[in-house]
């Protein structure tokens, strides 16, 4: 008979120690189990063995280094079933759920893989994940189907053992309740959600749209209790709900289910639907708007839901796809394609004078979902420079010519309405001895200077050979005296008056 001790290697004081493993002295066997002696699950331990005889001992082996927590392999969990209406309900409880000490601590971090087939010789095996708390549906009625679970720890690349398999026969499903909301699904586009499902029930019967919040199913804990109402979907009697209100993050899943409830107090629920945010979203079409200059052609695009809509925005992390053509009747014309990244884009070597037509495409390469196409915008190149160079030297030259033929004619026309304005409407007026000659007498012989101004002008006396009669000329020089003398001359030294009439008679004799 040969027996073994064993000690393992302790780091926690600064020089080795050697510990003897309780449990593991003096054994027979080729194994013991030394759990009770490992106390810290993530460190480093060292384990060596000897053989015993009597007085005989052997030399130490090699030292067996080992860390237990990762050595160790996942046990396999618990598993509780039930068969109801059809459906097979499991409830799983993690491994070292009876375990005082846990080296597996993170309870949540656990997915569960459900391997099920159906008993017997020609089954198939169906993998699906599931919850710690699921339902299994999609079976057939009264069949035994025998199942196993296994838990992993995907972020370790850890996969532990099966549970032991476990049989149960289905039920048959009852006859579907024509209460229940049908076509439970989920609409949404630009991060605007919309639950809709379908009425089978005639008569008046209103619905209450409840969801759950995903983590909870995650929790070992019964979440039945944990529903909660969508606000203004609350006894409402439409067949749609607006849902967005409730979606506060975008990495975190929901379950939407809708209560339907008779006028009787009868209620039936639907079934769930998952939601999650950024992958049951749908992208829109972006809004575009398209410029152009002499050589460039502006597109100007506006991102799906709107610029203020800072998760389409980010969170996709969108590029956009804009697709060019020339719009014209020859139906073989090239369509191209420019992606960017930016909401501002360009595109050069513009044909002159031709209609361009654009539409753009949003995608996201992260969540691989694209938009359709916006709607075709057209606008039209300007001509070409030399076009341009031409018609403005046609407008100058003609500028010209008209500025050449125009000036002398306009000169001509001026000297004309200058002669006629002197012949017909002369500036100067006669003086008042000669404007009463041979004519009619004036009918104011006594008008003031305010009235009628008079100008400077020098008038030639001619020498008339008539013969008048000599009195009733003076009568007449005698009354344009008289008239002088009592008006603007009324001042005038009379010899001078004398003088004058003295010299007219001597002429006229």
């Amino acid at each position: 008979g040969c027996v073994h001790s064993c000690r393992f290697e302790d780091f926690v004081t600064n020089e080795t120690e050697w510990k003897e493993l309780p449990g593991c002295q003096n054994v027979t066997h080729t194994e013991c189990d030394f759990s009770s002696a490992i106390t810290k699950y993530y460190d480093t331990h060292h384990v060596r063995i000897r053989a015993e005889r009597r007085e005989e001992v052997s030399p130490w082996s090699s030292t067996f280094e080992m860390n237990p927590y990762l050595i160790a392999h996942i046990g396999p969990p618990g598993v509780e079933l039930q068969s109801i209406n059809g459906v097979i309900k499991i409830k799983i409880s993690p491994p070292e759920a009876n375990q005082v000490r846990k080296m597996w601590i993170a309870h949540l971090r656990f997915k569960y893989n459900l391997v099920i087939w159906e008993n017997s010789s020609n089954a198939e095996f169906r993998s699906q994940s599931i919850f710690p708390t699921d339902t299994i549906d999609d079976l057939a009625p009264d069949t035994t189907y025998c199942l196993k679970v296994q838990a992993t720890l995907p972020l370790d690349l850890q996969e532990g053992l099966f549970s032991p398999i476990h049989c149960v026969k289905t039920t048959h499903k009852a006859v579907n309740d024509l209460l229940c909301a049908t076509d439970v699904s989920i609409l949404a586009l630009n991060m605007k959600f919309h639950l809709h499902w379908n009425n089978r029930y005639k008569q008046h019967v209103s619905y209450n749209v409840q969801y759950l919040i995903g983590y909870l199913k995650k929790l070992h804990d019964d979440y039945s209790m944990k529903w909660l109402s969508v606000p203004g979907c609350e006894n409402i009697t439409d067949t749609q709900c607006n849902f967005s209100s409730i979606i506060s993050t975008t990495s975190g899943i929901y379950y939407l289910r809708v209560q339907a409830m008779s006028e009787y107090n009868k209620s039936c629920v639907s079934n769930e639907v998952k939601v999650d945010p950024l992958i049951t979203n749908e992208i829109g079409p972006p809004g575009v708007k398209v410029d152009i200059s002499d050589v460039l052609l502006h597109i100007q695009i506006s991102p799906p839901g709107g610029s203020e809509n800072e998760v389409m925005r980010d969170h996709y992390d969108l590029s956009y796809r804009i697709l060019y053509w020339k719009n014209s009747s020859n139906n073989e014309e090239e369509i191209k394609m420019k992606e960017i990244k930016q909401t501002i884009g360009t595109i050069s070597d513009l044909t002159p004078l031709t209609l361009y037509c654009v539409k753009v495409q949003a995608f996201s390469e992260v969540y691989n979902k694209s938009s359709h196409y916006s709607k075709e915008e057209c606008i039209k190149t300007p001509g070409d420079k030399i076009l341009h160079l031409v018609i403005l030297a046609t407008f100058v030259t003609a500028l010209i010519a008209v500025f050449l033929v125009a000036t002398p004619l306009g000169f001509a026309l001026y000297q004309v309405y200058n002669k006629i304005r002197y012949v017909f409407f002369p500036s100067c007026q006669p003086p008042l001895n000669i404007e009463g000659f041979g004519g009619q007498l004036l009918s104011s012989p006594y008008l003031s200077t305010t009235e009628e101004p008079i100008e400077n002008c020098s008038v030639i006396e001619t020498i008339i050979t008539e013969e008048v009669n000599q009195t009733d000329f003076k009568d007449y020089i005698h009354s344009k005296q008289s008239s002088r003398d009592s008006g603007n001359y009324s001042n005038d030294d009379t010899s001078g008056s004398k003088v004058s009439e003295e010299t007219l008679e001597k002429e006229i004799v």
